[in-house]
């Protein structure tokens, strides 16, 4: 029985123990495998730093409108005997659009007209007997009164007829026509839409932070949806006194020339504001940079030397100050130097130290032509 226990003990022993020491064995090796493994190599795209000048601007979005614009209405209430104008018509300033009913009023005027002779000769006579001491001054002042209100009811005739013809008053294009011969129109009817569009305004509005960066006069590119190979230019034209204490920004107005009538009122608009060029800056890619909570980095190279006397590239992460951005490049303000290799595509897999290798690619450049979705 003793010798049965011990056996059985004695091959607990062995099996846990070869268990044991293939584990170890294995550990060993596994060690030794990381040991001699070679360290692995990121594949990454790279530029050098160039010094550049660098033209800034100020993003800014708006809506276009017309230089002048009108909804035009009629004054008096009254029905339409004559249209003299089309949808979509060039019109000058006085052209008249419709007329209304004014046969009574030129009735009305027809009288008045009739009776301003002899009112003027009562008066006449009046101030000569006035003068031979035949009427007194009550009697001549009487018929000046008399001639006095016929000649403002004439001019009240005339002023009602003139309303009763609705012109233009600017020059302009008008819109789609909304009125139809023999319609009674009452007072405040839409006629039609009149606009300037031979030069057209961009309102839109910047932060308080930036009104010392621009100016009256300023040059302006502004990009709408409807024309996107065109890129208009505008002029700083006005800059609203006050800033909106609520929001803290501040309106500004500029004026665009459309002599090829592209432009239209209400199209949604993009500007560019152009700022001072500065000279000898740093411009890297925007893809170069890496955005975190704790701030910007990029990821700059340099060679490193093994032990063993082996080359090799390092990636090191650099704190950066930045500033505006534009069609992909972005402005550098602190943490970068010239001559400086940076990552520019790559980086995701990248940690502080990390070795890499440096590729061709032409993953960044921009496709002659944008896929459609």
């Amino acid at each position: 029985m003793k010798k049965w226990i011990a056996s059985a003990l004695l091959l607990a022993v062995l099996v846990f123990g070869s268990v044991i020491g293939f584990n170890m064995f294995k550990a060993e090796k596994i060690k030794e495998f990381l040991a001699n493994r070679p360290i692995p190599e990121f594949p990454v795209t790279s530029t050098s730093i160039k010094l550049e000048d660098w033209t800034p601007h100020l993003r800014a979005i708006g809506f276009i409108e017309p230089t002048q614009g009108v909804n035009i209405a009629n004054e008096v209430a009254g029905k339409v005997v004559k249209i003299n104008f089309e949808s979509g018509q060039k019109l000058k300033a006085g052209d008249a659009l419709i007329y209304l009913d004014s046969e009574v009023e030129k009735a009305n005027l027809k009288a008045a007209q009739g009776r301003i002779s002899a009112v003027k000769g009562n008066y006449k006579r009046m101030s000569s007997l006035f003068q031979k001491g035949s009427v007194s001054q009550g009697q001549v002042d009487d018929a000046e009164a008399e001639m006095l209100a016929l000649q403002g009811q004439i001019e009240s005739y005339q002023a009602t007829i003139s309303r009763r013809v609705i012109r233009a008053p600017f020059s302009g294009i008008t819109g789609l026509r909304n009125v139809y011969m023999g319609d009674y129109l009452t007072a405040g009817s839409d006629i039609v839409r009149l606009e300037d569009v031979s030069r057209m305004r961009l309102r839109f509005t910047i932060a308080q932070n930036d009104l010392n960066k621009i100016h009256i006069g300023q040059t302006m590119d502004i990009f709408v949806d409807a024309e996107p190979e065109t890129t208009f230019k505008g002029t700083i034209s006005a800059i609203e006194p006050a800033v909106n204490f609520q929001s803290g920004v501040i309106q500004v107005q500029a004026d665009i020339p459309n002599t090829e009538q592209k432009l239209r009122s209400g199209m949604f608009a993009k500007a560019n504001i152009i700022l001072p060029t500065l000279q000898a800056q740093i411009i890297i890619p925007e893809t170069a940079i890496n955005y975190t909570l704790y701030g910007e980095t990029v990821y700059l190279l340099s060679e490193q030397q093994t032990k063993e006397g082996k080359i090799f590239l390092q990636a090191d992460q650099r704190i950066v100050k930045l500033g505006k951005s534009k069609d992909g490049a972005i402005h550098v303000l602190a943490g970068l130097s010239k001559s400086d290799v940076i990552v520019t595509s790559g980086q995701v897999r990248l940690s502080n130290g990390a070795h890499v290798k440096v590729i061709e690619s032409d993953i960044l450049h921009k496709p002659a032509e944008i896929p459609a979705l």
